[in-house]
């Protein structure tokens, strides 16, 4: 058997372990080949210092001197109320409301075409009220039959042929027409008995008042209440029924007046 010599055997004792420590001092190279010291240096987060600044000192105002300052008056803000404050609180909901509607397509669609179609409408009524065209047919109304062919404030009461005219008009059933006609007819009757002084410029006032005293004054002032109310009031659909107590009325006028007349 072969004997070892002792040097070869010391050797072979250190090789490896010298090889292993050799082996773990080479540095490791991470995959995009920076070192790997150097990577974690800068994944590393830094260290905030801390503050060994003193901490500042508040400064309060002096209680004088703000005593000063608010009794000027230009450091007074008062918040003036609005006077419309509470029309538009109350009209708000009905804004917020129209406001959600026009929001909508089917508003906003509404809103546009909506305004364009009553300019047009109005621009039409316009021109057919300068033509002087009479729109009370096309809504099926019978257009207003001129009052009176005769002007009663420039011609002569007198020279009027009121019977006639009074008898054509309760004929063609013009019963507002009528009530004018025998209004004029009474006035004419208390002229010719010398009662009232008959001129275009008067009033059915001023004849009232210048009636004597008596039960004739009272009648006339329901006469001409009657009259005013169906000849200035408009009433051109005044049935056959309403004109017969108008007529009852002045008809009742005509025979106190000359029953007043013949005792007289």
């Amino acid at each position: 058997m072969t004997a070892v010599v002792p040097s070869q055997k010391i050797l072979r004792c250190w090789l490896l372990p010298a090889l292993l420590l050799a082996l773990c001092s080479v540095p490791l190279q991470p995959a995009h080949g920076q070192p790997v010291t150097q990577q974690a240096q800068k994944s590393a987060p830094h260290s905030i210092p801390a503050d060994a600044a003193a901490a500042p000192r508040l400064r309060r105002p002096d209680e004088a001197r703000l005593r000063e300052l608010r009794s000027q008056r230009d450091f007074r803000y008062v918040e003036v109320k609005s006077e419309q404050g509470d029309l538009s609180a109350f009209f708000a909901p009905f804004w917020r409301w129209l406001a959600d509607i026009l929001d909508t397509p089917a508003g906003n669609f509404t809103w546009k075409y909506g305004f364009y179609a009553v300019l047009v409408a109005a621009l039409v009524f316009a021109v057919l009220k300068i033509m002087q065209v009479d729109l009370t047919r096309a809504f099926g109304r019978a257009p207003r039959q001129a009052p009176l062919s005769f002007d009663t404030e420039t011609e002569d009461l007198h020279a009027l042929d009121l019977d006639k005219l009074l008898a054509q008009a309760e004929t063609e059933h013009s019963y507002r027409l009528a009530v004018r006609l025998g209004y004029l007819q009474v006035l004419r009757q208390l002229s010719d008995k010398s009662l009232i002084r008959w001129q275009p410029d008067k009033t059915n006032h001023d004849y009232l008042y210048e009636l004597p005293a008596g039960p004739l004054p009272e009648a006339f002032r329901e006469l001409t209440r009657q009259f005013e109310y169906v000849w200035y009031g408009e009433q051109d659909d005044l049935t056959a029924d309403d004109y017969e107590r108008v007529r009852a009325t002045r008809q009742a006028f005509q025979r106190r007046l000359t029953s007043s007349r013949q005792a007289a």
